[in-house]
């Protein structure tokens, strides 16, 4: 199919379609006229790549983790070095949350108000 047909099939616009395929999330084959042309599994991969975003993940380390998505939501199977990927991401966003909470604890004391 397409990028257009991709596009119309996942929601996804073609530009964001572009950009997942310059950071290796997505493969496109060229056909003789130059266009890009993807294989039906596609459609699963892009709703993959949006569900990892959605959970706050990034590119690159969705780029890690694909490779043992399974499903349309998806389930990640813990290949090897996904586990410790994800417990570092997750540390990460503990820590961001830490100081988000400290952030508010600030501001509601410049506004004399109670939590």
């Amino acid at each position: 199919m397409l990028i257009g047909e991709l596009s119309r099939r996942t929601g996804v616009s073609t530009r964001l379609l572009r950009y997942y395929e310059a950071q290796g999330l997505l493969n496109a084959e060229r056909g003789t006229n130059g266009y890009r042309c993807y294989d039906d599994d596609t459609v699963v991969t892009v709703r993959q790549v949006r569900a990892l975003l959605d959970a706050g993940l990034t590119t690159e380390v969705i780029r890690a983790v694909l490779p043992c998505a399974r499903g349309e939501q998806p389930e990640i199977e813990m290949c090897a070095d996904v586990r410790a990927i994800l417990n570092r991401v997750l540390a990460d966003t503990d820590e961001r949350i830490g100081d988000l909470q400290r952030s508010r604890s600030v501001l509601v004391g410049y506004l004399g108000a109670k939590a």
